[in-house]
């Protein structure tokens, strides 16, 4: 199910009157959410997120690609609580809502998120991910539920290292409502309250962490798929030139690059370097 609401009033109302408007639609009582956040913290969006590929912004194919999940139940945009929130309305598809809460933190933000849609796990998607991959998400859904004693669950690389803090760029995060709710309760530091899920990956004395391993054709230091720098725009048109909107899967982004030495050499380099 792919949630809805009307376009022009979702644009229109306030935080307060719209919190009220979505707890009046009929929400499984059970369900995953892709949370896509427009930022990986607090304040304005990457800049980034605005550009153009193939005619839709940077965002809209990230969101598209949340929406493309055959194991999630919606997808819900959360705003940053900057300036430009209004712009990244803008970029949103029509048929996925959006949240805006006046939440300090992005901890804070996507709790609320999750209260207001009434999910019981949410699936976290970045905006620095456009090439975060639809197969990816689904195995953690379905990795969730043949293990519902997780509280977390995302990938790791080879060293142990999760994949969040790489900068591969095409995975996500599977967690459980109520481990969210205890890390809302307990985080302190601005560092755990400023990222939604480090409270939970970094305790896993606290939390049940499962972390997969990285699929081997991904795991390696020369592939940068995330969009942070002005040199990720750029290989990220030449892959999306390339291969097409339809041949975005992380198979073939991994062939394409393994016939591109020269780019992997630049990807290693700032690997290295960020």
């Amino acid at each position: 199910m792919v949630l809805r609401i009307d376009a022009i009033i979702r644009r229109r109302l306030d935080s307060a009157r719209f919190n009220v408007l979505l707890g009046a639609h009929r929400i499984p009582m059970s369900k995953t959410l892709a949370v896509v956040q427009a930022c990986r913290g607090e304040g304005p969006a990457d800049p980034k997120i605005f550009r153009k590929l193939g005619g839709k912004s940077l965002f809209e194919w990230l969101v598209r690609r949340a929406t493309d999940c055959q194991q999630v139940d919606g997808a819900v945009v959360v705003l940053g609580g900057g300036e430009d929130d209004e712009l990244v309305r803008e970029l949103v598809p029509a048929d996925v809502p959006i949240y805006g809460g006046s939440e300090k933190d992005s901890l804070s933000r996507v709790c609320a998120a999750m209260r207001c849609f009434q999910a019981s796990a949410v699936v976290r998607v970045c905006a620095d991910n456009p090439f975060v991959d639809p197969t990816l998400i689904d195995r953690l859904v379905c990795t969730a539920a043949a293990h519902p004693e997780c509280d977390y669950i995302s990938y790791c690389s080879a060293d142990g290292k999760p994949a969040m803090l790489s900068h591969l760029g095409v995975f996500a995060e599977w967690c459980s409502a109520e481990a969210l709710e205890q890390a809302d309760q307990w985080a302190q530091r601005a560092s755990d309250r400023s990222d939604a899920t480090r409270y939970l990956y970094s305790h896993p004395e606290r939390f049940h962490v499962r972390l997969m391993p990285v699929p081997t054709g991904l795991d390696r230091t020369d592939l940068r798929l995330r969009v942070d720098l002005e040199e990720d725009w750029d290989h990220a048109q030449v892959i999306f030139e390339t291969l097409g909107p339809e041949e975005l899967d992380w198979q073939r982004i991994a062939g394409l690059l393994d016939a591109q030495p020269a780019m992997r050499e630049k990807m290693a380099t700032l690997n290295e370097s960020s």
